[in-house]
């Protein structure tokens, strides 16, 4: 049985890293998305001040058509001047005279309003356009870099993959598909030493009798609260009250009766 318990740790180093490669490979593309979203932003961003800037530029199109007619409209009165013959003639005449040159001075009054909103867009626009591009080289680069990272770590993950077919021939099945959970569920740590009466991976006080059964070392024992593999360990008096754990070293027998279904 001890060297079953060696080989269950060698197992557990593999395991362990080869998990934490696992998880990585999946996080690893995070940043990627991150980087995508605020790329999209921008370009959505973009795309509507784009719109603002077409719209403003067909107003003052517009503007300049309207101050045009305004401009036309007070000529034409002012050379009916010269072939007026009564006051009242007048008096109409040059009321129509300042009515379209006020609205010929509003007219672009309101051109040079739009026409300076106009180049803070423009200036917006162009500022938002690189930045665009400074998005999208750094995500060509993140690209660039999550590949290699990721084709590395494949390549380490292969290399775990025969170091375990070397272990596992021979292994009982049932015990080796619990213990692959328990390290997937326990970070990594699926077999633990009792230490005196304590199971040093939930800190918890075990039965005096199955401290026994661990310390005979006749079969392969599962801690009652976090299912880890438990073997014993020389040294230390035994503890009296039991420590605190954490939630996630909670699993115990409903584990065990979880992966005895799954199998």
């Amino acid at each position: 049985m001890e060297k079953t318990f060696e080989t269950l740790q060698k197992l557990q180093e593999i395991l362990s890293e080869k998990y934490s490669i696992e998880r990585d490979i999946l996080e690893i593309p995070k940043a990627l998305e991150t980087k995508q979203e605020i790329l999209n932003r921008l370009k959505k961003s973009y795309v509507e001040k784009n719109q603002e800037f077409e719209s403003t530029k067909g107003e003052i199109r517009h503007l300049n058509f309207e101050m045009t007619e305004a401009e036309r409209l007070r000529e034409e009165f002012e050379k009916r001047m010269d072939v007026i013959t009564t006051q009242r003639e007048y008096e109409a005449l040059d009321k129509e005279i300042r009515d379209a040159t006020e609205k010929e001075q509003r007219f672009r009054r309101d051109i040079q309003k739009r026409e300076r909103d106009l180049e803070e867009m423009r200036s917006a626009l162009e500022r938002e356009e690189q930045m665009i591009k400074m998005q999208e080289d750094e995500l060509k680069a993140e690209n660039e870099k999550i590949k290699a990272e990721t084709s590395e770590k494949e390549t380490l993950l292969a290399s775990l993959a025969k170091e375990e077919s070397k272990i596992t021939p021979g292994m009982d099945d049932g015990i080796l598909f619990k213990f692959q959970r328990i390290i997937r569920n326990k970070s990594g740590v699926g077999i633990v030493p009792v230490k005196a009466n304590v199971c040093s991976g939930c800190h918890m006080v075990l039965p005096a009798q199955f401290v026994n059964d661990v310390r005979g070392g006749e079969e392969i024992q599962f801690c009652p609260y976090c299912s880890r593999i438990l073997f014993w360990e020389e040294g230390g008096e035994p503890v009296a009250e039991a420590y605190e754990f954490d939630d996630e070293d909670v699993g115990g027998l409903a584990d065990l009766v979880n992966s005895d279904a799954e199998l």
